[in-house]
């Protein structure tokens, strides 16, 4: 293994304050550098592709809390219901629904975030602000038994300006603080605010991310 995976990484952690979770995106890397991740102590890993996931789930330590980060279609939620930790994208009450069903197969409760789009990028996914609040306010989740909403996530413009993505990642922790009281008072599991890369994970903790999603810093460039 050629790159410091176990230096970068302990870099990473003394970047964060307690109350930050970091989740190791491993994509595009090997086990190795996972087990290298591993081996100091990290347990929380994101993936975006179903069958990277699928493989890295059969072959690594099987403590490892594994995220699915990326766009989940729905006929790829079968696949990941029965281990993932949380899916951290939802964008839709389709989705969520079938997150239900497919996880009520296993009898469990999937913890998920709500996607939201703030950035003005037209590739990124997640729901407007309005969307969600339509969603949130027409209730038929809340007959959900086996998803647990647990917070939101976005990501914010790729950019060097960064007054406009501290401006997208205030608007989310706003908009956390809205839904929070409105819909989640009474429940302490909606805590989290997932918002944070590489690039900017410093001006996210700044902006009241819970959990910052952090792939190159530590792994190096995608190599595949």
């Amino acid at each position: 293994m050629d790159y410091d995976v176990k230096g970068n990484l302990r870099r990473v952690l003394d970047d964060l304050p307690k109350e930050v979770r970091l989740v190791a995106i491993g994509k595009y890397h090997p086990n190795e550098y996972i087990e290298a991740a591993y081996e100091e102590g990290q347990r929380i890993f994101g993936e975006s592709h179903e069958q990277e996931l699928r493989l890295k789930h059969e072959t690594l330590p099987h403590d490892i809390e594994w995220h699915f980060i990326g766009h989940l279609q729905t006929n790829k939620v079968k696949y990941v219901a029965p281990y993932i930790s949380m899916i951290e994208a939802v964008d839709s009450f389709k989705l969520l629904r079938e997150i239900d069903r497919q996880a009520a197969k296993y009898d469990r409760v999937i913890r998920v975030l709500l996607e939201l789009h703030i950035a003005e990028e037209e590739t990124k996914y997640g729901l407007t602000l309005d969307a969600c609040r339509q969603l949130l306010e027409d209730g038929e989740w809340l007959e959900l038994k086996h998803v647990q909403i647990c917070g939101l996530m976005m990501m914010a413009s790729f950019v060097d300006d960064e007054e406009q993505i501290r401006a997208e990642m205030m608007t989310a922790r706003h908009f956390f603080d809205e839904v929070k009281a409105k819909y989640f008072a009474d429940d302490d599991a909606f805590c989290e605010r997932s918002w944070g890369m590489s690039h900017d994970y410093r001006i996210a903790i700044e902006c009241g991310s819970t959990m910052v999603r952090i792939g190159t810093t530590i792994f190096g460039p995608r190599i595949y």
